[in-house]
Formats: structure tokens, C-alpha cells, sequence
């Protein structure tokens, strides 16, 4: 019988950005080719390793390298908010520690390293140096045949529905729902008849951030004109009929590797509007939908420049067949998971 081939996935390092989504991704992709996984290092043998992103199994890993067994580092990017931001000493503490381990693991224990962009394959360079190792960039990727496009003429042409998609909007990053209200509230201003926009936050919400801008909405008199949906955590399962049930996703992540939430959004035909920062112009490449200019310094949180980022929300919707077709069509040619999950074979077990 011809020995099956075994790979160890090491889960991601808690406290360090959305890569669950990835790891169940794939490992249904080794399945699918008939590849053993394990997710513990203490579950010998197996051929090769993916580290994704960091973990606290430091000896373990010392005790893998000096076996000969190659090991992969997959790599995003680095945790910083909290070196803008006063986000509490134990979330600057998770930050250091994390960033503190993906480098040692990236300098003295990986073979080869994957970044999710070249966004952040520079970014680690330009901090932290070259390594030794060779390097490649595999961008994120989704099911095809689940995040695919909906009835476009379902949508609403009296009101706009706006979309903000992050595992977490806590710790810092409130700043993107800042950001989207923001844009939301110039949205429903835009037209010589104001238009209802219709905002649908997914992700971690504190209660007291929710009704922060509740309130902000009555006062600033939008009540009657923006609405918000706070739906919370979706399951993976349904969250391609929230993209499909809306016009525009906007991703608020400032300097993000390589969000998910977008490679999804334009599988299912959805336009995505962000500011040009991270991976994102990369990403889109003027097809799946429009970065803007920041107009400030985004690694110092400067206030963004909200004019533009309604502009661009406004060229997507004057123009919103063509990037509903563009969009589906890029994540069609670039992010397909097969072709994600074979590249990552190739390298692990190649």
C-alpha cells in the first residue's frame, strides 16, 4: 500500500489576525487530495510543517528543525495598533509577544516563508530584513462553488447597502467603524434626494460602541436616513448571502495584509471599496472595485480623507454592473482555493 503523505498544521498563535478561515480551508483541501493532517507537533511522524503565522510550541519546533522535517511559515502581517493607539498594557503586551515570536520563528526556525501579499512580504523585509530562506507570496483564496454571485436585480435601487466585514472591531480598530459610518452618513447626502443607507456590521461590537454611534446617529439628525444592522459574528456557512444581499463592501482595515472578507465579497460579485492602503490596491488591481487616497499618514491613524472614499463609493455605484462582473471575473482568475491548496502542497511536500 503506497504511504500516504502527512502534514502537521500548527494553529495560529491566539491573538494574532484572522487565520481560522484559512486553516479549515485547507486542511479540507488535504483531505481532499488524500493527505493526513495532524495539528499537534507531538503527532509523529509526518513530512513537512505549516506554522500559521506563530505558535508557543518554540521547543517543540527547535526539536522539528534538528529532525530534518522542512517547516513553512505562513506570514501576514505585524501587530502595530497598539503602538498608536492606547489599547490597555495586556492587549500591547499579546501584540509585542506575538510580533516577537512570528520573528523568531521567521529568522531561525522556517525553511521557507509564504506572505499573503507582497504588501506584506515588503513589510517584513523593510523591518525586520531579508532572511536567509527562500521566500514566495500565495495570496488568500475561497470556494468558488459557495461564494458566487446572487440575483443582482434583488437589490434595492432606492437605498444603498453598505457592508463592513472584520472578525473584530475591538482593540484599536473601532477606527474602521468610525470610518464607515462616516462614509455611510456623506452616502446618504449624495444625491439632490437623499437616499437611505443601510449599513450592516459583521464582526465583535462592544455594547457601548454600538450605542455610541446610535446615538451619534440621532443627534447628527441621520436616524431617518442611515440605518445600522449590527449582526455580530456570521457563521462561515451563511455569510456569502450577506455579501450577495449587498452593493459595496467597504474594508476598513488600515495596512491589511490580505483580508478575506474581500476576496470573498468579489467572488459573490460584491464591489469593494477601501483606501489605498496594505494589500488592497494589489488585490483589487482597478477591477474588483476602488482604493482612494488616504490623505493623511495610515500608519499614524491621521484622520482619512472621507470625501474621497465617498467619490469612489459613488463611481462603483453609478457604474455597478461592471464592477459586480469585474469583480466575480478577478476572484475567478486569482483566488480560486484549488489553486491556493496545490501551491502550498507544492512547497510543503514538493
Amino acid at each position: 500500500m503506497e504511504k500516504r503523505s502527512k502534514i502537521c498544521l500548527v494553529p495560529r498563535l491566539s491573538g494574532i489576525g484572522g487565520m481560522v478561515s484559512f486553516q479549515g480551508k485547507f486542511a479540507a483541501g488535504l483531505r481532499a487530495r488524500n493527505i493526513n493532517i495532524c495539528f499537534d507537533l507531538s503527532d509523529t511522524p509526518y513530512d513537512a510543517v505549516l506554522v500559521i503565522g506563530g505558535t508557543r510550541q518554540i521547543h517543540r519546533l527547535w526539536q522539528v528543525k534538528r529532525r530534518g522535517i522542512r517547516v513553512i511559515q505562513r506570514l501576514d502581517g505585524m501587530n502595530w495598533i497598539h503602538r498608536v493607539l492606547k489599547t490597555g498594557w495586556r492587549h500591547w503586551l499579546r501584540a509585542e509577544y506575538g510580533n516577537f515570536v512570528l520573528s523568531l520563528i521567521r529568522s531561525s526556525f522556517a525553511d521557507k516563508i509564504v506572505y499573503q501579499s507582497i504588501f506584506s512580504q515588503q513589510w517584513w523585509k523593510r523591518v525586520k530584513g531579508n532572511t536567509a530562506c527562500p521566500n514566495t507570496v500565495i495570496y488568500n483564496a475561497v470556494d468558488l462553488s459557495h461564494f458566487y454571485p446572487g440575483d443582482a436585480a434583488t437589490l434595492p435601487v432606492d437605498s444603498i447597502r453598505l457592508l463592513l466585514v472584520e472578525g473584530s472591531l475591538l482593540g484599536g480598530y473601532e477606527f474602521g467603524l468610525q470610518n464607515a459610518i462616516f462614509l455611510a452618513a456623506e452616502l446618504a447626502h449624495s444625491h439632490e434626494e437623499d437616499r437611505n443607507v443601510e449599513l450592516t456590521v459583521v464582526g465583535r461590537v462592544a455594547r457601548v460602541t454600538r450605542d455610541h454611534w446610535n446615538s451619534w446617529l440621532s443627534r447628527a439628525g441621520l436616524s431617518d436616513l442611515v440605518s445600522i444592522q449590527w449582526v455580530g459574528i456570521v457563521p462561515h456557512g451563511h455569510i456569502a448571502d450577506t455579501y450577495r444581499n449587498s452593493h459595496l463592501l467597504f474594508s476598513a482595515d488600515i495596512n491589511a495584509a490580505c483580508p478575506n472578507s474581500v476576496i470573498e465579497a468579489m467572488a459573490c460579485g460584491t464591489p469593494v471599496l477601501s483606501f489605498d492602503t496594505g494589500a488592497l490596491n494589489e488585490l483589487l488591481s482597478d477591477k474588483g472595485g476602488i482604493v482612494v487616497p488616504y490623505g493623511g499618514n495610515p500608519w499614524e491613524l491621521d484622520p482619512p480623507d472621507i470625501q474621497s472614499l465617498t467619490k469612489g463609493a459613488l463611481e462603483v455605484l453609478n457604474n455597478i454592473e461592471r464592477y459586480q462582473v469585474s469583480a466575480r471575473e478577478q476572484a475567478t482568475t486569482d483566488f480560486d482555493v484549488e489553486v491556493m491548496v496545490d501551491r502550498y502542497v507544492e512547497i510543503l511536500l514538493g
